[in-house]
């Protein structure tokens, strides 16, 4: 289909979900992942391929060989700058000013809070308003960030595993 499309971007997410090697189905992830090897070989179209996971040592080695793809990145948690933008974002899109927020004070009380966590502490903030007088506030962001953990608190030793495995990598 993608070729059919090209010229295309075909966005992989989580790719190491589809080509992960288990042995409890029946063969079909490898099978899925020899057809996607063999077209990526092959293929004479230009179709772009765009691919993210949240776990890379989880691929198999055949895929992560030179060349089936241009560049590998990596990509930790947002910095605080980063995510006051990302406050500021998911604010705006749910009609809040960011500017009646201490976008400084949410950066630093998210700490290791990835974009999606972000965006659902502002949703459960949203969330704990209805039926209730009054509008999100700072102090109800706080509440909700002090009452989350975090997937690199909650995960820590998979993210620092990551991270370590990013380090010395010569893509960075």
């Amino acid at each position: 289909m993608a070729e059919t499309m090209a010229p295309c971007v075909l966005w992989l997410d989580e790719l190491e979900k589809g080509v992960a090697t288990g042995e409890g189905d029946g063969g079909v992830s490898r099978r899925v992942l020899g057809t996607l090897l063999t077209w990526m070989s092959e293929r004479k179209s230009a179709v772009f391929i765009a691919a993210t996971a949240n776990d890379i040592q989880a691929l198999p080695p055949e895929l992560m060989r030179k060349g089936r793809f241009d560049e590998i990145f990596f990509v930790d948690l947002p910095d605080a700058d980063v995510r006051k933008e990302i406050f500021a974002i998911h604010l705006k899109r749910r009609g809040l000013s960011p500017e009646e927020f201490n976008l400084d004070a949410l950066a630093e009380a998210s700490e290791g809070f990835s974009g999606a966590e972000i965006e659902q502490a502002i949703v459960s903030g949203l969330y704990s308003m209805i039926g209730g007088a009054g509008n999100l506030t700072m102090t109800i962001l706080l509440d909700q960030l002090k009452t989350t953990r975090p997937l690199s608190v909650v995960m820590a030793e998979q993210v620092e595993s990551l991270r370590e495995w990013a380090k010395d990598r010569p893509f960075l």
